[in-house]
């Protein structure tokens, strides 16, 4: 009998390979002849490092770059296995995870910038690669990406044709001339895909300063001014270098990172758990499976907007295979996501725990339920 095992992380319990661990240790206590095949998953946010190293045999690369507010950070990304394919979580070198509480502020997200996710790519090119897979999310900034351009060799210019350094969403309105003739030439002949689930345009009322720019620290006030300076920004963008960027769908990702990587690079956005499916082969792998198990942290309605067991279990559902998902926790109206290709879902406690005890039995009781399932599979 034939698993293919294509969990997520469970967030702050187990990374996607201690889950598929788990469940491959289940399902040989009930199967001790079973074929497993263990591929981890992410859905482009954090972990997808992770997952796609682990399930590649690549390797991690750390780098000192300039963090959101213009400190050092060391920051991780990855060269997947075939050597040619860099993983880069922006969150890494921009995240909001740098910034404390008293750090989210109007006055550090108008200056918060990306420049050392450009650093990053930098690095990245520097391993010859030929193509860099971003993930997009947590971000710490609302530049559009500017930062990151100007780490790649874009320069920026006011009215006074002074060049613009420290680039961040409040120096966006200052740019009156976008210089591109010292972009990093390698960039041009790199493969750029962008994972991300998130559709929002750059700017507007669903863009990436109204809607996710108070997490950051941004009031009311400083939220029209930040879509005010990308707007501004994006027009620069159209009349200069002829790419209309403002309501692209994801474009308002990671405070608008999206957008200039569009900008400034052959970029295209994909779903994260499509990108991850396709580098790790899942699709050939279950397709002569006899049966699938996913799972992450915690599943609800939501799941099915893209989420890692939505993407594996449309896949499975091509080929008719049945998909068991494990969850840490379930919520509210899971019942949408059988129309999906789910064949079960199953949360894994054993009994009334604490948050801590739970992430901490995590492996235990994936195993346990893991193998109860596989118990449940031979009876039939």
């Amino acid at each position: 009998m034939k698993f293919v095992l294509a969990p997520d992380s469970f967030k702050e319990s187990m990374t996607a390979k201690e889950v598929c661990q788990a469940m491959a240790t289940g399902i040989k206590k009930a199967i001790p002849d079973a074929e497993i095949i263990q591929i981890p998953m992410a859905d482009g946010g954090e972990g997808t490092t992770t997952s796609l190293v682990d399930a590649t045999n690549g390797k991690y690369i750390q780098k000192t770059v300039t963090g959101p507010l213009n400190q050092p950070v060391t920051a991780t990304y990855g060269i997947l296995g075939n050597g040619k394919t860099a993983i880069i979580e922006m969150a890494e070198a921009s995240g909001i995870g740098y910034l404390n509480q008293n750090q989210k502020t109007p006055a550090n997200i108008l200056t918060a910038t990306t420049y050392g996710t450009g650093e990053l790519i930098l690095d990245a090119l520097k391993q010859n690669v030929n193509k860099i897979i971003i993930g997009l999310g947590g971000s710490a900034t609302n530049d559009g990406g500017s930062g990151m351009a100007e780490a790649l060799g874009v320069k920026f210019f006011d009215k006074n044709g002074a060049l613009i350094s420290n680039l961040s969403g409040g120096k966006l309105n200052k740019i009156t001339k976008i210089d591109i003739s010292q972009l990093d030439s390698r960039i041009n002949d790199c493969e750029i895909i962008l994972a991300s689930d998130v559709t929002n345009p750059l700017i507007g009322p669903t863009g990436a300063s109204y809607v996710f720019g108070k997490q950051k620290g941004a009031d009311e006030s400083t939220q029209k001014s930040l879509d005010n300076n990308l707007t501004h920004y994006a027009k620069l963008i159209k009349n200069i270098l002829h790419k209309d960027i403002a309501t692209i769908s994801g474009s308002g990702a990671a405070g608008g990172l999206g957008g200039g990587l569009l900008a400034f690079t052959n970029s295209q956005i994909r779903p994260g758990v499509e990108i991850v499916a396709q580098e790790t082969h899942l699709e050939k792998a279950i397709k002569n499976a006899d049966f699938v198990f996913t799972g992450e942290g915690g599943t609800d309605f939501q799941t099915q907007y893209g989420k890692t067991p939505y993407g594996v279990a449309k896949i499975a559902q091509k080929y008719h295979i049945p998909v068991i998902s494990l969850a840490g926790y379930l919520g509210s109206e899971i019942e949408q996501l059988y129309q999906y290709g789910f064949t079960a879902i199953f949360g894994i406690l054993d009994k009334a725990s604490n948050l801590e005890e739970a992430l901490k039995n995590g492996p235990a009781n994936v195993t346990r339920t893991t193998e109860n399932i596989t118990r449940l599979i031979l009876a039939k």
